[in-house]
């Protein structure tokens, strides 16, 4: 059997990666989308996630609950370990990272592909301003980082997300697919 192949979904706030992830999981059913784990209350809404205390996220991953773990905007997000299975057992498996965490994650999985997923500023802080979860500050700040560079020496695909909700599926899903020879 061949091994499932791993994709990071990587962009700024407000690129809509969850949306495409969960374009993905209804396209494809065969797609493992990644359910992470964040030291954020459920209540907050958003993407689906496993919201624990910070005591309890540090208890996980010191026993090893974690592909991979890293900390953005004063929180907590793990990769739950059992996406190995996953891909040992053939499936194709995609998790929303984070660009902290690339280095490392091409490192544990050396057939990493990158799905940089983007967006204009302004439709950005639209999207954030929807949302609602975070304030003019937060926003601002957001998409201050907006703009960044990605470690070299990886495999990255690109997704722009500004058009319609049906055309960035459907790049998204171009993306997941195998690169022809």
């Amino acid at each position: 059997m061949t091994a499932g192949r791993i994709f990071a979904v990587v962009g700024p706030s407000g690129a809509g990666k969850d949306t495409l992830l969960a374009a993905a999981a209804r396209a494809r059913p065969d797609l493992v989308v990644v359910r992470r784990v964040i030291t954020r209350p459920e209540a907050a809404g958003g993407e689906p996630y496993e919201g624990v205390s910070a005591a309890e996220f540090a208890d996980r991953a010191a026993r090893g609950d974690f592909a991979l773990t890293w900390g953005a905007h004063g929180l907590r997000y793990g990769i739950p370990a059992a996406i190995d299975a996953e891909l040992a057992a053939g499936r194709d498996v995609a998790f929303n990272g984070s660009r902290a965490v690339l280095a490392e994650a091409a490192a544990r999985y050396p057939g990493l592909v990158v799905v940089h997923v983007t967006a204009p500023v302004p439709v950005l802080a639209a999207r954030l301003a929807a949302r609602g979860r975070e304030g003019v500050e937060e926003i601002a700040a957001r998409l201050a980082r907006a703009p960044f560079a990605l470690p070299p020496g990886l495999t990255v695909r690109r997704v722009d997300n500004s058009g319609t909700p049906e055309a960035g599926a459907a790049a998204f899903l171009a993306a997941l697919q195998p690169e022809r020879v």
